[in-house]
């Protein structure tokens, strides 16, 4: 009785990290989405970046609900059916929060706080030894959102499992 419990548990934690795994691949993906969108507005199109941004948000995002409601986050058949709409608006409203207002809170703590490119100005001087030029400062803003996607990616994940795609 007590190795089926323990491996019911061990299965458990799998499929959670598996869930989070996936989680993680949509979101490289709709990353990618974001960005192509994002330079095809400013590059092709000739749109301002603020429009850019919008468009790679608004897409990705609606990319990132099709696909989690799809392949990570699956309707339960012993729970109410969801409401789409109702996942649709959380799942904005929480990659509003995490992608755009976390996400700026963090970089001012990492370039302005933190003051990171202070930090990172040596590796800045060995990549020129390269023919990459630039200062820790630029250094620092290309590094900061791969630092803020260690915080966002969890939080995000959460929010996104326990609130936007939850069944009651």
């Amino acid at each position: 009785m007590e190795q089926a419990v323990t491996q019911q548990t061990r299965s458990a934690k799998w499929e959670a990290i598996w869930q989070f795994i996936k989680f993680g691949m949509i979101g490289a993906m709709n990353t990618l989405i974001n960005y192509g969108v994002y330079s095809f507005c400013y590059y092709v199109l000739k749109t301002n970046v603020h429009i850019g941004n919008f468009f790679g948000f608004t897409i990705s995002v609606f990319s990132a609900f099709l696909l989690q409601s799809r392949f990570v986050f699956k309707e339960s058949k012993d729970a109410a059916p969801r409401v789409w709409w109702q996942v649709l608006i959380k799942t904005y409203i929480s990659y509003s929060f995490s992608g755009l207002f976390l996400t700026e809170v963090l970089l001012i703590f990492w370039l302005h706080i933190v003051n990171l490119g202070q930090y990172l100005g040596g590796i800045a001087a060995w990549m020129a030894g390269f023919g990459i030029h630039m200062s820790g400062t630029d250094l620092a803003v290309s590094v900061a959102p791969f630092l803020n996607m260690v915080i966002t990616v969890p939080i995000n994940f959460l929010v996104n499992k326990f609130w936007a795609y939850r069944q009651k």
